[in-house]
């Protein structure tokens, strides 16, 4: 039996690459894993400017049930910039 050491990779065997020797697509659950950690991030970057009492688990949550008047002006303006600026990034995927 002749084994090759002169194609790609080890004995003919590209391990993981494609037929042309590219590197594989990452898995769909890859990417799902990939977003939910820098929602993760994000969230926490969040976390780490505002007070606990001023973010809710969901984003969203927190922006529908804001109620208007509650802080002062330049305040409010600034939490809500925060957090749609941090659901937007999350929407982009990081």
């Amino acid at each position: 039996m002749s084994v090759s050491v002169h194609g790609p990779g080890i004995f003919g065997h590209l391990f993981g690459r494609g037929r042309d020797g590219s590197a594989p697509r990452p898995r769909r659950s890859d990417a799902r894993a990939e977003r939910r950690g820098a929602a993760g991030r994000i969230v926490s970057e969040l976390a780490d400017e505002l007070p606990d009492e001023d973010l809710m688990e969901d984003l969203d949550d927190s922006i529908d049930l804001y109620r208007t008047g509650s802080k002062p002006s330049c305040e409010e303006s600034e939490y809500l910039w925060l957090l749609r600026e941090a659901r937007d990034r999350m929407e982009r995927g990081g």
